[in-house]
């Protein structure tokens, strides 16, 4: 006799956040950025990944050796694959494509932000568009 009840077994989703540096790359001197790949948890337990650049300007005086943040831009993944790129990222760092754009358009972009007194719409534009890219390289 079939009944109209189904037993499915469930098991707590469990989602730990962290933050994993995967690349730090001085593109001239006097600069250096660092891609970071984030994973973040919505209250459902639900993982959120980012991918993060930081332009740093470095200076040295007197053996010591200081960075000041001008720049951070942080790139929510839109689709499951973005989101596969990007935690694939973190298990086997930044494929030479991505480290492509990451230092021929994020940095450019960035650097001009940094001499600005505020972001342009089309500055914030570019570098979505960039970090995008990156986002979306397979393989």
């Amino acid at each position: 006799m079939a009944s109209g009840i189904s037993v499915v077994p469930t098991t707590k989703k469990v989602c730990k956040p962290f933050t994993l540096e995967v690349m730090v790359f001085s593109p001239e001197a006097g600069f250096k950025f660092k891609v970071i790949v984030e994973r973040s948890c919505t209250p459902k337990a639900e993982a959120l990944w980012k991918l993060v650049f930081d332009l740093y300007e470095v200076e040295t005086k007197k053996g010591e050796t200081t960075e000041t943040q001008l720049v951070h831009v942080s790139y929510t993944t839109k689709t499951a694959v973005e989101a596969q790129v990007v935690q694939r990222m973190a298990a086997e760092g930044v494929k030479p494509e991505q480290a492509k754009i990451l230092t021929k358009e994020v940095h450019k972009t960035a650097k001009e932000v940094a001499e600005s007194e505020e972001p342009t719409e089309e500055q914030v534009a570019q570098l979505k568009k960039s970090m995008r890219k990156v986002a979306n390289i397979e393989g």
